[in-house]
């Protein structure tokens, strides 16, 4: 499996960028990406993707290959042919978890995987694919406005992701760990977690921040 994890992709840390080069191994002009945001707008999503794209071009990525999906539809495998990363966005982590699974991308996400392509996952994107999104309820990170029953994740990891890790959320994550079986991994926005088969490290400025 291949994924990267990661807070807030690598808009302030641009080794990020580099390594995520590496592990799809193929010319920059040559990867094509799938990238998977909800239908909803939100004002400073839009204006954080166009600074991602600033930063996609910075690694070369032509945005005619990047392929946009909005979650309001069914997905099929002909939307995943020929690309070689599927991206979930950030945004609100309860509405991403619903749709993901209610188009069927939940199932073609994990097929995709196994089948060795790059999965790249930005805040709530990094959540969904944990065992479980408990954490997203954990220091106010996102609001449960649909009220989501089944918190479920895609499972793609073993692990915890938590996002935008600072000295105020520290103690909040440290506390809420003791209330939890899995590990956790504690991302602030200069980090990221590769994981690359059986190999698994947090890349990134600062101290690594794991717990249980």
């Amino acid at each position: 499996m291949k994924l990267l994890l990661t807070s807030a992709g690598w808009e302030k840390n641009p080794a990020i960028g580099k390594e995520f080069l590496k592990l799809v191994g193929k010319k920059s002009s040559e990867i094509r990406i799938f990238f998977v945001i909800t239908p909803i707008k939100y004002p400073k999503r839009n204006k954080y993707i166009k600074r991602l794209f600033k930063d996609l071009k910075v690694v070369n990525i032509s945005e005619k290959n990047i392929t946009f999906f909005k979650l309001d539809r069914q997905i099929t495998k002909d939307n995943l042919k020929n690309i070689d990363v599927i991206f979930v966005f950030g945004g609100n982590t309860f509405d991403y978890l619903d749709r993901i699974k209610k188009t069927g991308l939940d199932k073609l996400i994990k097929s995709f995987v196994k089948k060795g392509g790059v999965y790249l996952g930005l805040s709530a994107g990094s959540y969904v694919a944990a065992p479980t999104i408990k954490a997203a309820t954990w220091k106010n990170v996102d609001e449960n406005l649909i009220e989501l029953k089944n918190l479920k994740g895609l499972n793609l990891v073993p692990f915890l992701v938590t996002a935008h890790l600072d000295d105020k959320s520290l103690p909040i994550v440290k506390e809420e760990a003791k209330k939890t079986k899995y590990k956790i991994i504690s991302l602030t926005d200069e980090q990221a977690v590769l994981v690359n088969g059986k190999t698994t490290k947090i890349i990134g400025k600062g101290k690594k921040n794991i717990f249980n």
